[in-house]
């Protein structure tokens, strides 16, 4: 491996000892308020059973509701291997919650590529919010550099104080970055969005999406005020084991009635067989916090040797984390696509394949994705992808353990190189 690539992995680790330590140290409260919930629930080995058929009655399935709720501080919670993707949670609480005539403000810019088809901001609006009736809006960022500068965008916060409206039904906060070059949440901040909306208008339902950022903190956002948040399994909490499904937690009428739009009116959370997947979920979100905190370690570690490089990163290298995402902004497709084939050579599964930019479902850029994971899509394992626009960033994510981040990452900088010739 080059000499230079090696040099700039070492002293990043180097830099980075106290900050690992620090994300090491709060792995012990997560995972404390996960042992608790365990206990009280009195979780055993008989709840791994499964039924089969309709899903009635089963008791594996109705503790982990209870289980996760807690964990997450909500009263309730829908954990189900029915949801496809984190996107389809998210559509489903939207769904269930939003009636024709309502509006749904968004207040952290527009939101992730996989809604904008929900939503009906593009594509045939094939039963899409548009489609039924419901009003959309949205808060744009604050920027201070523009879009393709080096300034991540911010929270409009004197915009926000005055953004809801009497038809705003539901305000939709998405905690991270997702494919934007902007900075992801944190759970102040969203504490703060929440509070400023219940101002204006109480009724407002508070809607989370927390994708990449379960257990990154101490908090999440049922636990801040958050009326409902939905999120994957193949992402934090299901701690890179679970094989699929979603979760969508909050208040009890509101998880009942997205339940309902899951299922059946009648049927809600009553059904629905987990088909032998109990036992991963339990012991998946019992090793979510230790998973997420390698990512975290990752995000570092990735950020720290990148800008050392002289790219733009966000967050920065010692920024305290808010998701397990960090966005490196390339500046060229010919270095996204390497930078991707190189994490690709460097993943457990798939090491021989060659990612290549193509279409995807729900998404209007090409992408070019590195994802060698155990589970097909999981970004709870380590994995590397981006839109072919500009200003070419790489967004990794996830990562079983930081120090196969690093040997990929090592390659990856072989094969870049630093942003000016003038750097070693």
């Amino acid at each position: 491996m080059d000499s230079s690539a090696s040099r700039y992995i070492r002293q990043a680790e180097e830099a980075l000892l106290q900050i690992f330590s620090g994300i090491d140290a709060q792995v012990k409260g997560n995972l404390r308020r996960v042992l608790q919930a365990y206990r009280h629930h009195r979780v055993g080995a008989h709840h791994f059973a499964s039924v089969s058929g309709y899903g009635h009655d089963d008791l594996g399935r109705q503790v982990l509701d209870r289980v996760f709720a807690e964990i997450m501080g909500a009263e309730a919670a829908i954990v189900r291997v029915q949801f496809v993707s984190g996107t389809h949670a998210i559509a489903t609480a939207l769904y269930g919650v939003l009636r024709p005539g309502d509006e749904m403000l968004a207040v952290v810019g527009a939101p992730y590529d996989t809604l904008e088809e929900v939503i009906g901001l593009r594509g045939e609006n094939q039963g899409s919010l548009k489609d039924w009736g419901i009003d959309y809006r949205q808060l744009d960022l604050v920027r201070g550099q523009g879009e393709l500068g080096r300034d991540p965008g911010e929270v409009d916060w004197q915009g926000l104080e005055t953004a809801v409206g009497d038809r705003t039904r539901l305000v939709l906060i998405q905690r991270s970055c997702g494919y934007g070059w902007r900075r992801s949440l944190s759970i102040a901040e969203v504490e703060r969005i929440i509070a400023s909306v219940k101002r204006q208008n109480p009724d407002t339902i508070c809607f989370v999406d927390n994708c990449y950022g379960e257990f990154v903190e101490d908090r999440e956002p049922t636990m801040v005020g958050a009326d409902l948040m939905a999120g994957s399994l193949i992402k934090n909490p299901g701690g890179t084991i679970v094989t699929t499904g979603g979760y969508i937690a909050g208040r009890a009428d509101l998880v009942e009635t997205c339940a309902c739009r899951l299922t059946a009116p009648g049927v809600g959370s009553e059904g629905g067989a987990t088909l032998n997947q109990t036992r991963l979920m339990f012991q998946g979100l019992f090793l979510a916090p230790q998973m997420v905190a390698e990512a975290i370690k990752g995000t570092h570690l990735t950020a720290h040797v990148f800008d050392a490089l002289g790219y733009p990163v966000s967050p920065a290298p010692l920024e305290k984390r808010r998701d397990v995402i960090q966005a490196v902004q390339l500046g060229s497709p010919e270095k996204l696509i390497a930078f991707c084939k190189a994490i690709q050579q460097h993943s457990p599964i798939d090491a021989y394949v060659e990612p290549v930019p193509a279409p995807q479902p729900g998404y209007d850029s090409q992408l070019v994705m590195a994802g060698g994971t155990f589970i097909d899509g999981s970004t709870s394992e380590f994995s590397a992808d981006g839109p072919l626009r500009e200003p070419y960033v790489v967004f990794c994510q996830g990562g079983t353990h930081w120090t196969h981040m690093a040997i990929a990452l090592e390659a990856a900088v072989a094969v870049i190189g630093p942003a000016s010739p003038s750097l070693p």
